[in-house]
């Protein structure tokens, strides 16, 4: 695993990078899921070991770390396809296989303070279903609405909460 310096050693080699050119800094960062209906679970795949967490490499890590934003990705997929399962049951509807992956667009030049004028925080998510399934496309198409109306993670997402930050100060 890295160091404090060798991140801040990457992450100067990638400003510099990203200052000549720009376009390099933008990427997209995902999370997919496999849906169990049987269960109401999913099982996440991607991005595959959830722990530790850490830098991206396009934020200067070196690959060994799951990224935070690609565990809330994993979140947004994994949220999505339990509601998934759970209205394909209520709505009889047989799911032979599903799978749910999450794509974030991000412009890592936000996030290095590269360029201020860059948006720190993801562009755009695309939530992308793909199943396998005998029901009809109206019925796929309800079950796709209603996954999107109950699902809490998207619901968040969509309709953004207020966002409280609190610090506790230990002092000896």
């Amino acid at each position: 695993m890295q160091t404090t310096s060798e991140i801040k050693q990457a992450q100067l080699a990638l400003k510099t990078t990203y200052q000549q050119n720009p376009d390099l800094a933008l990427g997209q960062l995902r999370a997919r899921v496999i849906v169990k209906p049987q269960n109401l679970s999913c099982e996440v795949v991607e991005p595959a070991g959830l722990n530790p967490v850490g830098m991206h490499r396009m934020g200067g890590g070196d690959g060994s770390w799951v990224c935070p934003v690609e565990l809330m990705l994993a979140g947004l997929a994994g949220c999505a396809g339990v509601t998934l399962g759970a209205v394909a049951d209520s709505m009889k509807i047989e799911l032979r296989s599903a799978a749910i992956t999450a794509v974030g667009d991000l412009d890592f030049c936000g996030t290095l303070a590269v360029n201020r004028q860059a948006p720190v925080g993801l562009t755009k998510i695309t939530l992308r279903f793909e199943l396998e399934t005998d029901a009809p496309s109206e019925s796929v198409q309800k079950l796709i609405q209603l996954t999107e109306r109950y699902c809490v993670v998207y619901r968040t997402l969509q309709q953004a909460p207020e966002l409280v930050t609190e610090t506790h100060v230990r002092t000896s």
